[in-house]
């Protein structure tokens, strides 16, 4: 038994199917030869028609033969006909080429002899402008000499200035050195917004720690620190990072250091009862002050909780000249009692002042009364000068003596 497709075949039924299928092959044979002998018997019949055409094939061929000797003679007289064509078409050409000879030899003669003349004349333009240029060249290297000598001069300063750069370079490189520089700028900047007596450079406080500056603000606040140092190493490779993995890094160990600082300055320089509750973290320049403020805000709201306050050069003058402000206020508080003890001294002067001016005016007072009086004497002295100058002797009799009047003396 035999299992071909899910289905069971016995001995017995493949042998019959095997006979089926024989059979079949059998007669299929058969028809194909029945087909092939009547394919045979049809191709006999369609070569009648194509003997027919090979006939009349032949016939043409025949006739072009024929065609064929006619043309070969049709050739031989056109290709008698082109070899005496061509002979003289050669004749014509030699005797054309003869003649453009001549032409050209007569042309090329007179060509030569106007390039002669213009190449004289070309050669004296060129000796006026060579001479030129000779004189225009002696005078560019004169200025070109100048020039030089110019540019070597500002070569020499250049040169100095790099070497005043590299020095620069070489104290900021140095922790020391760059320290001082800081103190330096911060001195500059702290004399000219405060007096001298309001601040002191390199002051030791009550823990042993030395303050690079310290600003003696009243209380409150109290004296107030302002530390010159910056860990400027993180910033500088910051700054010669080039690729985005590199400035990340060292934006992170700027971060850190940054914090350090703040946390150095927060527990040395904040005292109770001695300092503020407060210090300046002095940056010598504007850009890391920008660049702390643009990529790390954090670190400027740490060091606000810290009571630690990053200023730059222009942030310190403004915030000094507050300073200023305040010592001022203080000052005049100070005073406030020597201000009020001259006040009353003032007050005082100013009544002294009004008493005098008032016994000045009754001086001034009895004084026009005496002037009235000594104006009314003087008109009648006139009048009676006049009545003697007249001669009117009865008139004076009648008229009453002047009474003197007695004037009070008068101290000054």
């Amino acid at each position: 038994m035999i299992e071909l497709g899910g289905r069971v075949f016995t001995q017995d039924e493949l042998t019959l199917l095997a006979l089926g299928a024989g059979g079949a092959i059998v007669l299929l044979i058969l028809l194909l030869l029945v087909l092939a002998l009547r394919a045979a018997g049809r191709s006999a019949r369609a070569t009648e028609p194509l003997i027919a055409q090979v006939t009349t094939l032949g016939q043409a061929v025949e006739g072009l033969n024929q065609g064929q000797h006619a043309l070969s003679g049709g050739l031989k007289s056109v290709s008698e006909a082109q070899a005496t064509a061509q002979l003289h078409v050669v004749q014509t050409m030699e005797s054309r080429l003869a003649h453009v000879q001549q032409q050209m030899t007569d042309t090329l003669h007179v060509n030569a002899l106007k390039s002669a003349n213009a190449i004289s004349e070309m050669q004296t333009r060129m000796n006026e402008v060579l001479a030129g240029s000779s004189e225009k060249t002696t005078k560019s290297l004169t200025q070109l000499q100048e020039r030089l000598a110019t540019i070597d001069k500002a070569q020499s300063n250049i040169e100095k200035l790099s070497g005043d750069v590299l020095s620069l370079q070489d104290i900021l490189s140095n922790k020391q050195t760059r320290g001082a520089f800081g103190e330096i700028q911060l001195h500059d900047i702290v004399s000219k917004a405060l007096p001298s007596d309001a601040f002191d450079m390199q002051v030791t406080l009550g823990n042993g720690k030395r303050a690079d500056c310290l600003i003696h603000l009243p209380n409150p606040p109290g004296p107030i620190v302002i530390d010159s140092k910056f860990p400027l190493e993180a910033y500088e490779k910051l700054r010669a990072a080039g690729t985005q993995s590199d400035q990340t890094l060292a934006l992170r160990e700027l971060r850190v250091a940054v914090k350090a600082h703040i946390k150095a300055i927060s527990e040395k320089y904040i005292i109770d009862g001695e300092t503020a509750d407060g210090a300046l973290m002095f940056l010598p320049s504007e850009a890391v002050y920008a660049e702390l403020h643009a990529n790390l805000p954090e670190v400027v709201r740490e060091g606000f909780a810290a009571r630690v306050w990053i200023v730059s050069p222009t942030t310190c003058m403004a915030t000094l000249n507050t300073m200023r402000a305040v010592l001022k206020d203080a000052r005049m508080r100070e005073q406030a009692g020597a201000i009020r003890k001259n006040l009353g001294l003032l007050h005082r002067d100013v009544e002294l002042v009004l008493e005098r001016v008032a016994k000045l005016d009754t001086h001034f007072n009895q004084a026009r009364k005496d002037i009235e009086g000594i104006t009314t004497a003087a008109e009648r002295a006139g009048r009676r000068a006049e009545r003697l100058d007249n001669f009117d002797f009865a008139e004076l009799e009648a008229t009453p003596a002047p009474q003197l009047v007695s004037v009070p003396e008068t101290r000054a």
